[in-house]
């Protein structure tokens, strides 16, 4: 699933390249496009249901700058017992080149707040989401 983002002047800093705290942002929303697209978040939401990401390891390979665009790619990399993990990248549109790579680690609470075993009807929601695409 693919997110195109514009880089504004807002998103840079003081090196005029796309500040890190800002590629957090631009991997949220990839995520959010891809849960939309694949999921009824309000039907899932409204379960009681809460994504909550526990961990994000990110490696920075190559600046984006003030008028370029990129692109967030995300996908599903992997299912375990109470956690799941998504496979991100943003890739400058005009060149190619990954910008960043990323996994992020999540959790699926209840109404209780807990974590929740990713078994059974659960587990067949997730699924939906398409694999991440190298």
């Amino acid at each position: 699933m693919d997110t195109k983002i514009k880089i504004r002047g807002y998103h840079t800093d003081l090196y005029q390249h796309v500040n890190n705290a800002r590629y957090l942002e631009f991997l949220e929303e990839g995520r959010w496009q891809l849960l939309e697209d694949h999921l009824d978040l309000e039907t899932f939401m409204g379960s009681g249901f809460s994504f909550f990401v526990v961990n994000i390891n990110i490696s920075y390979r190559s600046p984006a700058r003030v008028g370029d665009t990129v692109v967030v790619r995300s996908g599903l990399k992997k299912i375990g017992n109470k956690s799941a993990v998504f496979q991100q990248q943003i890739v400058h549109k005009a060149t190619g080149a990954v910008c960043i790579d990323a996994d992020v680690t999540f959790v699926i609470a209840g109404t209780s707040g807990r974590p929740l075993k990713l078994e059974g009807d659960l587990k067949e929601k997730l699924l939906q989401i398409p694999l991440f695409e190298s």
